[in-house]
């Protein structure tokens, strides 16, 4: 395994110290805000930011509460899936979509991704239909719409419910709509790395149905229609007062952090050609946000350490897949159930990207990879093997 000392040259996966120094003034008049009102939980500064964040994503409410995975449950509560359902997902993506079904005793039921999006594979959906089934939970993988249209018509026809975990995709778009619009309920999470990231944990659900948001803002609650009036039985999953306040002035900027991932993320599809890499794949008709720049390689551990012995650091998303994990060996799958989420998981690499990376940056991830596929190429282990995963 190679070794590396920090240098200052060293590149991270992301930034979160660059993007407060430019952010710093807006950010501390926005705290002074709620330190001066004291309303530390909800409040104005939420208020406000579930209003702009609702218009931005096209929805007519949004419901702040405290983290991503609170997001979905409550959604999914608020959708009708009740213990005991089937709720279908993937088993491509991080940990908490699935813990948010198992919270409330619903059963996750995967079907496999696509090859080239790595997103759900709407082909294999309505072969793991049954009559418990309740909901499809298609997850927006790496800052890509799923395939709505498909989803959705799907979810008509069997009259299930679609919540859409948003997580990775602040602003990505579907055929011209927004994620968080498109489905029922659309999740979010706004942990640091995020796209649009708090200063601690926060997330949201935004829909247009007037019922549900309803039932959403009491879930959040304690279950409460006013005050000391408990209808639910609900939870304390309130967002809080400073990260409303932080989210709201990154809002602002989010559509400009966007332009500026999509302009890294052309930098890397035209310079990383003939590296014996599988680069992302845009559909035609979506927004990629990318929330992370997930390449494919059949020596992704090697590449790794390559990277790393070149100050570049990167990440692996997900080395294990959600149906292999320990946690979850009780829904009964075993390793090739689903080929294409376990070749994923075998052989993603996120390298750098995010909206303050400067050039010489982009250049130095470039570079290093560049060496490493020379190395490979003249050892002869780059060739054919890349079809093996890429097809």
């Amino acid at each position: 395994m190679a070794t590396y000392v920090e240098s200052a040259t060293a590149v991270p996966l992301f930034d979160l110290k660059a993007q407060y120094k430019g952010l710093r003034d807006e950010i501390r008049v926005a705290i002074d805000e709620v330190l001066d009102s004291a309303h530390y939980i909800l409040g104005p500064a939420v208020a406000a930011f579930e209003r702009n964040f609702a218009s931005y994503c096209e929805a007519r409410h949004g419901i702040g509460v405290n983290n991503g995975t609170n997001a979905i449950q409550l959604a999914l509560m608020a959708a009708g899936v009740e213990s005991g359902d089937e709720v279908i997902t993937v088993p491509h993506t991080f940990v908490a979509t699935v813990a948010a079904i198992r919270y409330i005793g619903a059963i996750p039921v995967f079907v496999d991704v696509e090859p080239g999006s790595f997103t759900m594979d709407a082909a294999e959906i309505e072969a793991a239909i049954t009559p418990k089934t309740k909901a499809i939970l298609p997850v927006h993988l790496y800052g890509q719409a799923a395939e709505m249209d498909s989803i959705l018509e799907i979810a008509r026809h069997w009259g299930l419910k679609v919540i859409e975990d948003c997580a990775q995709a602040h602003g990505a778009t579907y055929h011209g709509r927004r994620v968080g619009s498109i489905g029922d309920y659309g999740c979010f999470s706004f942990y640091p790395s995020k796209n649009l990231g708090a200063y601690g944990e926060a997330g949201m659900v935004t829909t247009s149905h007037d019922e549900g948001a309803q039932t959403l803002r009491m879930l959040r609650d304690w279950g409460q229609e006013e005050k000391n009036h408990h209808v639910l039985r609900g939870f304390n999953m309130r967002m809080e007062g400073m990260q409303g306040a932080v989210l709201g002035v990154k809002l602002r900027h989010l559509e400009e952090w966007t332009e500026r991932r999509r302009q890294c993320a052309e930098y890397y599809n035209n310079a990383l050609q003939g590296c014996g890499l599988h680069l992302p794949l845009e559909r035609t008709g979506n927004r990629h946000v990318y929330h992370l720049y997930a390449v494919r390689s059949p020596n992704r551990d090697a590449l790794r350490a390559a990277l790393l012995a070149c100050g570049v650091h990167s990440g692996v998303h997900y080395p294990i897949p959600v149906h292999l994990q320990q946690a979850h060996a009780d829904l009964g799958y075993r390793r090739g159930a689903f080929p294409v989420a376990e070749r994923a998981a075998e052989t993603e690499l996120s390298i750098p990207l995010f909206p303050e990376l400067t050039p010489s940056q982009q250049d130095q991830v470039v570079a290093a990879i560049r060496q490493f596929a020379r190395q490979n190429r003249r050892a002869g282990q780059v060739g054919n093997r890349l079809q093996e995963f890429a097809s």
